[in-house]
């Protein structure tokens, strides 16, 4: 047999990056995108075409999917959380900073989020606004196109109010109707406070769906178009 005969293997994305299929979904990546070694994709996570996921970046689908669109930069560090019951994605065009961390949010197109930024579920980010450097932006909020919420600042409301850090009556008056607790924990306020423990039990359930995991070996880090999922 000639070398000319032997089959060509096929093509693989993401080599040396961790590959986790979880809750039976394996990563989906676009043969032009590139996934960082010591980058880690687990679950039911697309990454469109020619975009680029940086070293040690962590996109998670905890039991809701997550898209990432085309020419994307997600860069070192990152954290992208899909949860239930809440979109989770970032649209074409869109620049993720380092130490971001977003839960359960969209991110349209042309938007960025700067280093240490936090987006949290439900909030939506739309079309061309910027969330600066560690600046949080709350619970379901939206942040207008062409709004960039400040350094450090807070976010919070439909349309999002913008807050400074030290005004700390009014961010807490903002924060009250839009439901942290019901939004990301699925327990209701009282006037105690969050029951930390009902919290931490319900994450731990749904962890433990971990143990059943596996890790895609490299040569089926197949593109997204070879090897397509029901």
């Amino acid at each position: 047999m000639s070398a000319e005969e032997y089959p060509v293997p096929p093509p693989v994305v993401g080599r040396g990056a961790v590959f986790a299929e979880h809750r039976l979904k394996s990563p989906r990546v676009s043969e032009s995108a590139y996934i960082a070694p010591t980058a880690v994709l687990a679950g039911d996570v697309t990454v469109g075409p020619h975009s680029r996921v940086l070293f040690g970046a962590v996109i998670t689908a905890e039991g809701g999917p997550v898209q990432i669109g085309a020419n994307c930069v997600v860069m070192e560090n990152a954290v992208i959380r899909g949860v239930p019951g809440q979109e989770t994605r970032v649209g074409d065009d869109a620049l993720i900073g380092p130490h971001a961390h977003l839960a359960g949010c969209v991110i349209e197109g042309g938007s960025r989020i700067a280093t240490g930024a936090v987006v949290f579920n439900g909030a939506r980010i739309e079309a061309g606004a910027e969330v600066e450097f560690h600046a949080v932006v709350y619970v379901n909020t939206v942040v207008p196109s062409g709004v960039a919420v400040p350094m450090g600042w807070f976010a919070g409301g439909q349309p999002a109010e913008l807050v400074a850090p030290g005004d700390w009556d009014r961010i807490r008056a903002i924060m009250g109707p839009l439901d942290y607790p019901g939004t990301v924990f699925g327990v209701a306020a009282s006037g105690t406070g969050t029951p930390m423990s009902d919290v931490a039990r319900r994450y731990a359930r749904g962890l433990a769906l971990h143990h059943r995991d596996h890790i895609v070996p490299d040569e089926r880090h197949t593109p997204s178009g070879q090897n397509p999922q029901p």
